[in-house]
């Protein structure tokens, strides 16, 4: 759950990248790498706040469960 968005925006630009590549014949091998990141640095911006405080409840959630037995 907290990776999806990561791993979905990725995907997608990935393939974005791919189709531009087979259309152009163009096959280098930063024309993926560097929008991948990029788009990667964003989502993790506009979504780390949210990330963290999933991750932050799911440990606190585990740790309490842990405690209980």
């Amino acid at each position: 759950m907290v990776a999806a968005p990561v791993l979905l925006s990725i995907l997608i630009v990935g393939l974005l990248v791919s189709i531009l590549q087979v259309a152009t014949q163009i096959q280098e091998m930063t024309l993926t790498f560097i929008p991948k990141l990029a788009v990667s640095v964003l989502v993790l911006l506009a979504l780390g706040s949210w990330m963290t405080s999933t991750l932050k409840q799911f440990a606190i959630s585990i740790i309490m469960q842990a405690v209980n037995l």
